[in-house]
């Protein structure tokens, strides 16, 4: 496990210094926004989970939903409400 940890970081630390400066901050820019669609996810699910719980739906929090959310955007939205009253 150890092994694996110091290959990634090398491997990354590699990747910095082969690109030049735009090209790390196109990426951080990148890597910005999937965090915060991420994180704007989470916060959709537990408003979502809030408002299902009048109502007796339970819709699950967790990284998978999360992840469905951040990169489905509104249809990963109709999804989850799908599984949460047919599941």
């Amino acid at each position: 496990m150890k092994v694996i940890g110091v290959l990634v970081i090398g491997l990354v630390l590699l990747l910095l210094m082969v690109m030049d400066k735009k090209q790390i901050q196109k990426v951080l820019e990148r890597l910005s926004v999937y965090w915060f669609r991420l994180a704007f996810a989470f916060l959709v699910l537990f408003a979502m989970n809030i408002a299902g719980g009048f109502v007796g739906v339970y819709v699950p929090v967790n990284i998978a939903s999360g992840l469905l959310l951040a990169v489905l955007g509104i249809p990963g939205v109709a999804a989850l409400c799908t599984f949460a009253v047919f599941l």
